[in-house]
């Protein structure tokens, strides 16, 4: 029993060591590497997995995502770099184009960074409609609802149904973990419900994300790569991922260098 134990834990190490080292794992590459059966290494990963220290996902498993702070932490970090992010993405941005900006902090640089042009801007962020309040070119309309303080969002049923009525020309998405396999997730069921409303719904999809999301996970899917229009990225973001997004039909753009 203590063996078995033993033999447990060291392989537990060693799938931690390949997501760290490799960025994802796949069961059929670390049943062989490891000389066990799928069905063992299907159970570590689920015994990972619940232990919040990998999301799997079809044929393995990916690094967990760190995108779950709550939104007044969130605001504090990599902000410079996030403003980088922000003035790429709205180069998207066109005169009278009705725009969704999802929560976030990155969006909320991105909010900030609009030029100055007529629009539309929607939102279910409260901090993102406060920095756009004083500007008279943009029209500005806030989708209501019990806020999330985590994600510093509109959620629930009353959102959703004011959503669901929405066609804009640009939404751009937050997003707490992306990959080419795994798509765009999120930490929160009824928020993964209302991005995936909004993504259906909008003409394009753009999401900005500082390079430690990119190839990570989260419990809850959005929508596939195939269905994202942009992917806004930093200059150092994993080529690998990048090309895959790319086959995808997915627009890249990186943001300029310090």
């Amino acid at each position: 029993m203590a063996l078995t134990h033993l033999l447990l834990k060291e392989r537990h190490a060693l799938i931690r060591q390949s997501l760290q080292t490799q960025g994802r794992v796949l069961a059929q590459d670390l049943a062989q590497q490891l000389n066990v059966s799928e069905d063992t290494i299907r159970r570590d990963l689920r015994d990972l997995a619940a232990a919040g220290l990998c999301q799997r996902v079809y044929g393995g498993a990916l690094p967990i995502s760190h995108a779950n702070a709550p939104l007044a932490e969130r605001r504090m970090e990599a902000m410079e770099r996030k403003a980088r992010l922000a003035r790429a993405a709205v180069r998207l941005v066109t005169a009278d184009s009705v725009l969704f900006i999802d929560a976030g902090s990155t969006n909320l640089a991105i909010a900030e960074a609009l030029p100055e042009l007529p629009l539309t801007v929607i939102t279910n962020a409260p901090t993102i409609a406060v920095a756009l309040q004083e500007r008279a070119a943009i029209e500005l309309i806030l989708i209501g609802g019990r806020v999330d303080r985590r994600s510093g969002a509109s959620l629930g049923a009353a959102a959703l149904r004011d959503a669901e009525r929405l066609r804009p020309d640009l939404f751009f998405l937050g997003g707490c973990g992306i990959d080419a396999e795994a798509g765009v997730t999120c930490f929160n069921y009824e928020e993964a419900e209302f991005k995936r409303s909004l993504a259906v719904a909008s003409r394009a999809v753009a999401v900005a994300v500082t390079s430690e999301k990119v190839g990570t996970a989260a419990p809850y899917s959005v929508l596939t790569a195939g269905h994202l229009t942009h992917l806004v990225v930093e200059q150092d973001a994993d080529s690998e991922q990048l090309a895959a997004f790319a086959s995808h039909g997915v627009q890249l753009l990186r943001a300029d260098a310090e």
